[in-house]
C-alpha cells in the first residue's frame, strides 16, 4: 500500500501504521483521515494481518492535532458534517474493527491526536509524551469523539477538568489515569508494542473480534453488552478457532488457529 502521509508495513502478520507528516507534526488534514480508512479497511480485510500498530514518525509527535487551517473558516453546518464524517470514517470506525489496534503514543498527542489514540483498542506511550484535548483554547470543543471516549477511559471529573483547562498531562499521569497501559522509553516503545501484538497474536483472531464488539457494545446507549456477550459466547462455538482452541487444551498441545 503507498500513501501520501502513511507509511504502512507488514510483517509476520503484525502491520504498522506510521503517521508520516513529520514538518506538520503528523497534524490529521483530510487527506491524511481518508488514507487513514482506507488502511484500517485493508489491513482488517485482509486475514493474514492479527494485529495492527499506530504510530507517528519522528520524535516529536504521535498526531499533535487537527490541520486546523483547513476548516477555520468553515459555518455551523460545514463543522457539524467535519465531525460527523471524521467520526464516521476513521474514529468510529477503528474502534469498531476486528483487528486489534495499538496505539503507540510517541510523543504530542493533541485534540485529533489523542482522540485517534482513544479510538484505538488500548494504548502505550514513551515517556516524553504529552496528551491533551486543547480545543476550548480555540473556542470550539473536541469533536473526534474526545468528549465521550476521555471520560469512559478516565473518569468524568478527570476529563471535564482535562478538556475545560484545555491542559496537558505527561505520559505517566495518563498511565495513573488509566488513559495509557505502558510508559516506556522512545526506544523500546515499538519493540514493547510488538511483544504484546505478538501475545495477542498467539490467540485466536475470530474470538479477539468477538471480544472486541462485546467489550464496546457496554459503552453504546440502547445496546445491552451482556446479551452481545452471550451472542458472541455462543457464536464462538461454532467456528473452527473453538473447535481448534478446545482440542489443542484437551491434547496439550499448542492452538493452531485458523482464523
Amino acid at each position: 500500500m503507498i500513501f501520501e502521509n502513511l507509511l504502512v508495513s507488514t510483517e509476520n502478520g503484525l502491520a504498522t501504521i506510521t503517521i508520516n507528516r513529520p514538518k506538520k507534526l503528523n497534524a490529521l488534514n483530510k487527506n491524511t483521515i481518508e488514507e487513514l480508512h482506507n488502511a484500517f479497511n485493508k489491513l482488517n480485510n485482509d486475514n493474514s494481518v492479527k494485529a495492527i500498530i499506530i504510530t507517528g514518525s519522528g520524535e516529536k509527535a504521535f498526531v499533535a492535532g487537527a490541520d486546523i487551517s483547513e476548516f477555520a473558516h468553515f459555518s455551523v453546518e460545514e463543522g457539524g458534517r467535519l465531525a460527523a464524517k471524521g467520526q464516521e470514517m476513521l474514529f468510529d470506525f477503528v474502534e469498531n474493527l476486528t483487528t486489534p489496534v495499538i496505539a503507540a503514543v510517541n510523543g504530542f498527542a493533541l485534540g485529533g491526536g489523542l482522540e485517534l489514540a482513544m479510538s484505538c483498542h488500548f494504548r502505550i506511550a514513551s515517556n516524553n509524551a504529552k496528551m491533551g484535548l486543547p480545543e476550548v483554547s480555540l473556542g470550539v470543543i473536541p469533536g473526534y469523539g474526545g468528549t465521550q471516549r476521555l471520560p469512559q477511559l478516565i473518569g468524568k471529573g478527570r476529563a471535564m477538568e482535562l478538556v475545560m483547562t484545555a491542559g496537558m498531562i505527561s505520559a505517566e499521569d495518563a498511565k495513573n489515569y488509566g488513559l495509557v497501559n505502558h510508559v516506556t522509553t522512545q526506544e523500546e516503545l515499538i519493540p514493547l508494542a510488538t511483544k504484546i501484538a505478538s501475545k495477542i497474536m498467539r490467540n485466536s483472531s475470530v474470538a479477539i473480534g468477538a471480544a472486541i464488539k462485546a467489550v464496546n457494545d457496554n459503552f453504546k446507549d440502547g445496546v445491552n453488552g451482556f446479551e452481545t456477550e452471550i451472542s458472541e459466547f455462543g457464536a464462538c462455538f461454532g467456528t473452527e478457532d473453538f473447535k481448534e482452541g478446545t482440542t489443542a487444551f484437551l491434547e496439550k498441545r499448542k492452538a493452531d488457529f485458523p482464523g
